[in-house]
């Protein structure tokens, strides 16, 4: 039994024994997440992990670090914090995959104005379930009390996942030529990037996040909640079935700032802007704030969660896999000789 309490500390502000509790009720989701590497349960120094290196000759850690971004701030509006973990875990282990490793596991840092252990563990279960699609262990995490520092029922989240790749099969984005084919993976909507934006247009509050839009299908907030789509087990039967050259993740900046990532030089994609499957939501933001088509697309992903490039014989497999795989997935443009970078036509 843990006798470790503070009266003085908990004048200040601080609980520690609802950290306690915290940690009890969010054993049962942490549980779920644990995979045959994780050899240590939650409450130690550190969070153990053996690596399976079976076929693997030359191991290689990739690590990835990133949070929700403002759009924590719709979760506090419409407290419903279930979601927020799911995106935090997203935005580290979509990174990590564009390489071509595989998460192995993740750790979260939760810092709160106040803990109130129901909602530390709601968090904390969209954490788990993101991890179960992921396919790594929640192996450890940290939940920090600041009393001062920020309003008493908000909270801030962010995570950091490492993953392994056989250095011989690191994706090599140098290898692409004028001719491979784009091939894009739908997204489930805003993902996590472009918050302030959206915040802007829509001047979200309670009431209008409640507004049922007929071509979303559903309320703007339960639109704008909805998780960032995680592509691991996608794209790792991708990479097991065909030569993947490159992979962009289409986060914050959008088209023209992701994609160029992966670019050799003298190489741009040229996309059909007709070809671009745009979800409801980006037309109603781009409407409601009278924003450039030029800056939706330097923004928001548009629709386009992941962007793979593979050798134009390769693409229709590629395709097929993907959809196999439960994705949406379509070619979406080319390779060209250019110096542009991002050719949107």
């Amino acid at each position: 039994m843990n006798n470790s309490f503070s009266k003085s500390y908990e004048k200040a502000g601080v609980d520690v024994t609802a950290g306690y509790k915290a940690v009890e009720l969010m054993k049962k989701h942490i549980a779920r997440t644990m995979t045959a590497g994780a050899i240590s349960g939650i409450g130690g120094f550190g969070g153990l992990f053996e690596l399976d290196m079976t076929g693997i000759k030359k191991p290689v850690l990739v690590s990835g670090t990133d949070g929700v971004g403002t759009k924590i701030k719709i979760a506090f509006i419409m407290d419903k914090h279930d979601t927020v973990g799911i995106d935090c875990v997203a935005m580290c282990v979509n990174d990590i995959i564009c390489c071509g490793a595989k998460p192995q596991f993740f750790l979260d840092y939760i810092a709160c104005g106040k803990n109130y252990p129901e909602k530390i563990a709601e968090i904390v279960s969209g954490v788990a379930e993101g991890c179960v699609q992921a396919e790594c262990s929640l192996i450890g995490g940290e939940t920090a009390e600041h009393p001062g520092l920020m309003p008493l029922d908000e909270y801030d989240l962010a995570g950091f996942s490492v993953g392994v790749v056989d250095k011989d099969k690191i994706l090599r984005p140098e290898t692409q030529k004028a001719g491979d084919v784009l091939i894009a993976i739908k997204s489930s909507g805003v993902h996590s990037n472009g918050f302030s934006l959206v915040r802007k247009v829509f001047d979200v509050n309670e009431k209008n996040l409640a507004v049922h839009f007929d071509d979303l299908g559903k309320t703007l907030g339960e639109c704008l909640l909805t998780p960032t789509r995680i592509y691991v087990k996608a794209i790792t039967r991708l990479i097991d079935s065909v030569e993947v050259k490159a992979i962009s993740h289409i986060t914050g900046g959008g088209f023209y700032e992701n994609i160029p990532r992966v670019l050799p030089q003298g190489i741009s994609a040229k996309i059909e802007r007709n070809a671009v499957q745009v979800l409801p939501i980006f037309d109603l933001i781009k409407r409601s704030g009278d924003i450039p088509e030029r800056d939706m697309f330097n923004t928001f992903n548009m629709g386009v969660g992941m962007m793979v490039s593979v050798d134009k014989n390769d693409a229709d497999k590629a395709v097929e896999v993907l959809k196999s795989a439960g994705e949406e997935a379509y070619i979406l443009g080319e390779l060209v000789e250019s110096e542009e970078g991002v050719i949107i036509c």
